[in-house]
C-alpha cells in the first residue's frame, strides 16, 4: 500500500476552511502510508454524482461534508446500516471491485466522544436543531441506548422531517418549542446542539445549567461559543465539535486505508493548525 499512489480528498461546498487533510495526511505521515495524499475538492451536491463518477482507480476513498451527504449516499452501490437508517453519508469507500461503499462515521464519532465525556446508556438527550446533524444525533443516542431524545427546533416541520429517521432507529422523539429550549437545556443530561454558529447564543445566559451535563457544541469555528461558555463556567463538560471531526476522521481514515489509525498524531496535527 506505501509504493503506489492512493488518493483520497474531502469533498463540500465551500471546502476551503477544511481541516481534514491536516488530520489525514497526518496520519500518512505516522503511518509510513508514503504514498498516500488527501486533499480537497470544491463540489456542490449536484455535482457530486458526475465527480464520483470519473474518479480513477486510485482513488480509495472520499470525505463528504455538507451539502452533499444525502447525494452521497444516492450515488454508492452500498451502505452500512447506519448510512441508510440516517440517510446520509459522511464518508464512500472504493472497494476492491471498483464500487463505492457508503458509511457516516459522524454516528461513531458522536459515540465515542460522548463516550469518552463519561457519558452512559440510556441517558436523557436534547438535541437543538433538527437538520443533518440532528439525524446523526438521533442514531447516536440510539447507539447508546436512548430510547426517548427530546428535539428542540425552530420549525415544527423540520422536526417532522427527522421522525422517520426517529421511527427507523427504535428511537421515540419528543418535539420541543424553541421558546422552550432553557427548561429542556436544563434538564438534560446530554444537550447535542446542531444549530449553525450564532442561533443558539441567545440562549447562554438563560438555561439553569446542571453540572453533571455534557454539552456537546458540534460547532469549531469560532470556538468557545457562548452556549459551550456558559455551560463551561456551570461545571458542564464539554465536547466540541472539533472532537468530533477528528473521531470521524479517524473511523475514515481506517476504511480508506485499511489499517489501525494514528489518533495521537493526527490530534497533534489538528491541535497545531487551530493554534496557527
Amino acid at each position: 500500500m506505501t509504493a503506489s499512489a492512493h488518493r483520497a480528498a474531502v469533498l463540500g461546498k465551500p471546502i476551503a476552511h477544511s481541516l481534514s487533510p491536516v488530520i489525514h495526511n497526518a496520519g500518512y505521515a505516522a503511518a509510513g502510508l508514503t504514498g498516500w495524499s488527501y486533499t480537497r475538492i470544491e463540489c456542490a451536491a449536484v455535482e457530486l454524482p458526475d465527480l464520483v463518477a470519473g474518479l480513477g482507480p486510485e482513488w480509495a476513498g472520499l470525505s463528504v461534508t455538507m451539502p452533499g451527504k444525502e447525494a452521497a449516499l444516492a450515488v454508492a452501490d452500498a451502505a452500512s446500516p447506519v448510512a441508510a437508517a440516517v440517510g446520509a453519508a459522511n464518508t464512500l469507500v472504493r472497494r476492491p471491485d471498483g464500487s463505492w461503499y457508503a458509511d457516516n462515521t459522524d454516528v461513531a464519532g458522536m459515540v465515542h466522544v460522548l463516550t469518552d465525556a463519561g457519558v452512559s446508556a440510556g441517558v436523557a438527550v436534547t438535541v437543538l436543531g433538527a437538520g443533518g446533524t440532528a439525524r446523526a444525533a438521533l442514531a447516536a443516542a440510539a447507539q447508546l441506548a436512548c430510547s426517548a431524545v427530546t428535539v428542540v427546533a425552530r420549525r415544527p416541520e423540520a422536526v417532522d422531517e427527522l421522525r422517520p429517521v426517529a421511527d427507523e432507529l427504535g428511537v421515540t422523539l419528543t418535539p420541543a418549542p424553541w421558546a422552550d429550549a432553557p427548561r429542556h437545556l436544563s434538564t438534560a443530561d446530554v444537550v447535542v446542539s446542531t444549530v449553525p454558529k450564532g442561533v443558539a447564543d441567545p440562549l447562554a445566559g438563560a438555561v439553569a445549567w446542571w453540572p453533571g451535563t455534557v454539552l456537546f457544541d458540534a460547532l469549531y469555528d469560532p470556538w468557545p461559543t457562548p452556549l459551550a461558555t456558559a455551560a463551561d463556567a456551570a461545571g458542564c463538560r464539554i465536547v466540541s465539535g472539533l472532537d468530533l471531526l477528528l473521531a470521524q476522521a479517524v473511523g475514515q481514515f481506517e476504511q480508506f486505508t485499511g489499517v489501525a489509525a494514528p489518533r495521537e498524531a493526527m490530534a497533534a496535527a489538528l491541535t497545531a493548525a487551530r493554534a496557527g
